[in-house]
């Protein structure tokens, strides 16, 4: 059952530390807080980042509880790319990516669906910056 009014919104992303989150998206990845509300008196939080026009999914910055979700924290995906960043415009992002310290793990290529390369995020998830040929992807 799905319908016009239905989208994924967020994704979310296990965290060691909020503050140490939204600092790295914000100062690497031009990210927005979009919302950051406590959330009862034992310290957890609603956080959500995206990009500065966030029209898509956004994050949810989800703080570890326990072991078995630190152990998960920069390995949700088992080492694939878990998150797609597009851009309409490659070179310019992944110049100033690079400037603000954001670590590549490859050159960017040409692939069938557009232009792309890999980056680690602080935790070491693995992400495509992308500017697909289709701008409707």
């Amino acid at each position: 059952m799905s319908g016009p009014g239905r989208r994924i919104a967020l994704t979310s992303l296990v965290v060691w530390d909020y503050d140490e989150a939204i600092a790295w998206y914000r100062e690497k990845l031009g990210f927005r807080v979009i919302e950051d509300t406590r959330i009862g008196d034992g310290g957890k939080r609603w956080v959500v980042v995206g990009p500065q026009n966030a029209g898509g999914a956004c994050l949810l910055l989800a703080k570890a509880d326990g072991a078995a979700q630190e152990a998960a924290i920069g390995n949700q995906s088992g080492g694939r790319v878990f998150l797609f960043l597009h851009t309409d415009d490659f070179r310019r992002d992944h110049q100033a990516m690079q400037a603000r310290g954001v670590v590549f793990r490859e050159e960017p290529r040409r692939e069938s669906y557009g232009i792309v390369a890999v980056f680690a995020d602080l935790y070491g998830n693995l992400w495509d910056l992308l500017e697909p040929f289709d701008r409707n992807v």
